[in-house]
């Protein structure tokens, strides 16, 4: 079975439809296998939260939001603080917010690839000579 580390950049896309969400949805199908560092939670809640705050959408859907994204079928394989030398070390080679490593450093110790929507953090990594085949945006998963 196939899987997938997915970021909240894809899990976001979960919850409100803008570019990419039928791309990120057919991730939802259950034919791959979709871990996260426990970090997803706190990051698209708080995406969610912005766009509550800019009025984008309402506190009624902020909750139901929240409630949608607990229920999403992503594993959270290992503690953040197991990751947390690789993230750092990741961070340092990439130049990258150390946030966006915690992804990498799961998918590095899973072996499956990140798939994000951050165009800057897929770029950053794709430009990398020994990690460019760890990462996917999600708009390729289109091709598929």
């Amino acid at each position: 079975m196939s899987g997938y580390v997915v970021d909240a950049s894809v899990a976001v896309k979960w919850l409100v439809n803008e570019a990419f969400s039928a791309e990120a949805t057919r991730l939802l199908d259950g034919a791959a296998t979709l871990i996260a560092p426990e970090l997803l939670f706190a990051e698209a809640t708080n995406a969610m939260w912005a766009l509550c705050r800019r009025a984008d959408i309402t506190r009624a859907d902020l909750a139901e939001a929240i409630n949608v994204l607990k229920s999403a079928p992503v594993s959270v394989p290992v503690p953040m603080r197991q990751l947390a030398a690789s993230a750092a070390r990741l961070a340092a080679d990439l130049d990258h917010p150390a946030y966006d490593c915690f992804y990498l450093a799961l998918a590095l110790q899973e072996q499956y690839p990140v798939v994000t929507a951050d165009r800057r953090f897929y770029d950053v990594v794709r430009k990398h000579p020994y990690l460019s085949d760890r990462i996917m945006h999600v708009g390729e998963l289109g091709a598929g």
